[in-house]
């Protein structure tokens, strides 16, 4: 009788085991409130903090990241800390805890933003940066990919030179000096203006430069209050698209938009209709699905052990009304 009961019960754990007793390990969350160390049935987590989700430019990053991610097996955590770089710093705080196995960022304020990202170093986080630079002193960052902005602005300054043509004029530029990239796309601009002024006739004067905070409304503030200023003010530099946009909706108040030429930077769907319509002139476009596909590979080797550049720039290509006339994506 004991043989029989000790003979069951041996057939019931056997079959108990089988069907489940002890289970599978659990797919963890996707994104929100995972540590890295629960992340059974992957290689662990890619957190990233771009300038601002609603640009859809970081967007389109935070998307090719998180399908290059699933490609090589990590998760992603994409939070955003809309242009503030105390709630950024916030969020690498966070990402700490969660103990993530890398983080991708564009940093708020290139400068502010370091002590965080001193704080993961300590940590033995790695941090990458895409699209705007940490220029931070102390703070390691061990990749960037992002858009060769000094090229792309010396693309931005010959557009000028062509939409300006023999007379040349008087320029706005609207700025967004918190980030790297934006004051590499100025700096190259001013290149290429430099270099025309002193050979044409019909020079081209900066006669501002405006915080456009990389946005439309401050672009269309900063626009307006420069219409005010300059009368005579034949065109206008924006550092990218949504500041271009801005800068647009204040000419056209203005009743100036048959007038002024606008030059723009990204290459957002928005900014090319835009160059379709007549409203922006040109736009040095920029490649943010190869910035988030090739971080996550430099991410990819880190953690591999193998070698790569420090930096990887893209170059960025000029998209003008002939481009956006043949564009497919377009109405």
């Amino acid at each position: 009788m004991k043989k029989t009961l000790t003979l069951l019960s041996a057939i019931l754990l056997t079959t108990w085991l089988g069907c489940g007793g002890n289970p599978e390990p659990t797919e963890p969350a996707s994104n929100a409130g995972v540590n890295a160390e629960d992340s059974q049935k992957t290689k662990g987590i890619i957190a990233y903090t771009p300038l601002t989700l609603s640009n859809p430019f970081f967007k389109v990053i935070g998307d090719h990241i998180k399908a290059e991610a699933e490609k090589n097996g990590y998760e992603t955590l994409m939070v955003d800390p809309d242009m503030d770089v105390k709630k950024q710093s916030d969020q690498i705080d966070d990402f700490i805890a969660k103990n993530v196995t890398a983080i991708v960022l564009v940093p708020c304020d290139r400068l502010s933003v370091g002590p965080a990202v001193q704080a993961a170093n300590k940590a033995g986080i790695p941090v990458f940066t895409v699209d705007a630079k940490c220029a931070a002193q102390g703070a390691k960052i061990e990749g960037h990919v992002g858009t060769d902005n000094f090229q792309g602005g010396e693309l931005a300054g010959k557009a000028m030179i062509d939409a300006l043509g023999e007379k040349g004029g008087k320029v706005l530029i609207l700025d967004f000096k918190k980030a790297n990239s934006c004051v590499l796309r100025v700096a190259g601009f001013k290149k290429m203006i430099d270099a025309h002024n002193k050979e044409a006739e019909g020079k081209i004067e900066v006669v501002s430069e405006l915080d456009g905070n990389g946005e439309r409304t401050k672009g269309y503030q900063s626009t307006a209050d420069a219409l005010q200023a300059h009368e005579d003010l034949d065109a206008i530099f924006a550092i990218n698209d949504p500041s271009a946009l801005g800068a647009y909706t204040a000419v056209k108040e203005a009743k100036r938009e048959n007038k002024i030429k606008i030059i723009g930077f990204d290459g957002q769907l928005d900014g090319k209709q835009a160059i379709k319509d007549g409203q922006i002139y040109a736009d040095p476009i920029q490649h943010p699905d190869k910035m988030g596909k090739q971080i996550v590979q430099l991410i990819v080797k880190y953690q591999a052990g193998e070698s790569f550049e420090s930096e990887t720039l893209i170059p960025a290509t000029l998209y003008t009304k002939a481009e956006a006339d043949q564009d497919p994506e377009l109405k």
